[in-house]
């Protein structure tokens, strides 16, 4: 009995000592939770999928969950290893491992003096920021070539439509009679060609002989404009000495002209009195150096009668 207790005795330890290794004893790791939103299908993506940073397993997928505001976007809570250096530039991106398809969570960027990513009242985990994963990236791009060459081969189809092509026909058919109307008159246009050459080699010589005369015309010019200057300083002192005199003519007109004017009165009343005297004397010479009579009493008039009152 002894023996018996102490043989399920030591099982029951090694039992209990076995689950505790592997559930991780003493060495067991600790996990922070951190959540990430991806606005992408997680096709090939599963609980438990390893997350890695750089390459490197940190920790696993919890969680996978639609967006009840947004079913277009996922909730992805991922269970990483305490101490990690999640930054607030750290971003999460799907790939997918090998041929098989399987789907993982790959961390990348993280500055080294970063600041870390912390929860904020809005979300009860910190949240990391997603990118698009390569293969959202190229069916974009396939996407926009796709539609571009849906376009092009649209426009493709209209440029070569039955009526596009007839006026295609159409050109190629007159091409083809003016190349046979050239190749007809081939010696005309060898002739026409030589014509204009003799022409240009007329026009250079014709250029080279105009030269001095267009110089003779620029010195003629020059000179032209030349005694065009000197009339326009003729006419400028021309114009000050008509100023001058016009001047003088003002103060003439102002002071001289009055005085000249009585002058002239006086002289025709002096004119006018000589005349006077001059027909007295020839009435009566005597007048002149013995004064001249009274004249004779009228009708009724005598001294006396004069001098009453």
């Amino acid at each position: 009995m002894l023996v018996g207790a102490f043989v399920l005795g030591l099982g029951g330890v090694l039992i209990a000592g076995v689950l505790w290794l592997a559930s991780g004893g003493a060495f067991q790791k600790k996990f922070d939770l951190y959540r990430a939103v991806e606005e992408e299908s997680v096709a090939g993506l599963n609980v438990n999928a390893p997350v890695k940073y750089n390459g490197v397993d940190v920790g696993k997928v919890q969680d996978i969950t639609l967006d009840p505001a947004d079913p277009a976007r996922v909730r992805l809570l991922f269970a990483i290893e305490r101490d990690t250096p999640i930054k607030q530039d750290t971003v999460a991106m799907l790939k997918t491992q090998g041929l098989t398809g399987i789907a993982y969570v790959e961390l990348s960027g993280g500055a080294r003096d970063g600041a870390p990513l912390r929860a904020t009242a809005q979300e009860p985990y910190p949240l990391i920021r997603t990118k698009p994963s390569l293969s959202a990236r190229l069916e974009n791009v396939l996407t926009t070539v796709l539609e571009k060459l849906d376009s092009t081969s649209s426009r493709i189809d209209a440029l070569l439509s039955d009526q596009n092509r007839q006026a295609f026909a159409s050109a190629l058919a007159d091409i083809a009679a003016v190349s046979h109307t050239l190749a007809a008159r081939n010696n005309t246009l060898d002739a026409t060609i030589v014509s204009a050459a003799r022409t240009f080699d007329n026009g250079a010589r014709i250029s080279v002989q105009l030269g001095p005369v267009v110089e003779n015309i620029g010195r003629s010019a020059q000179a032209i404009e030349k005694m065009g200057n000197e009339v326009a300083m003729a006419t400028t002192s021309a114009g000050k000495t008509v100023d001058s005199v016009g001047t003088d003519v003002k103060r003439f007109s102002s002071g001289t002209l009055p005085e000249l004017q009585d002058l002239i009165g006086e002289l025709g009343d002096l004119s006018n009195s000589l005349r006077h005297l001059s027909e007295q004397t020839d009435r009566d010479p005597s007048g002149f150096l013995f004064g001249r009579s009274p004249a004779p009493e009228g009708p009724g008039e005598s001294a006396t009668g004069a001098s009453q009152p």
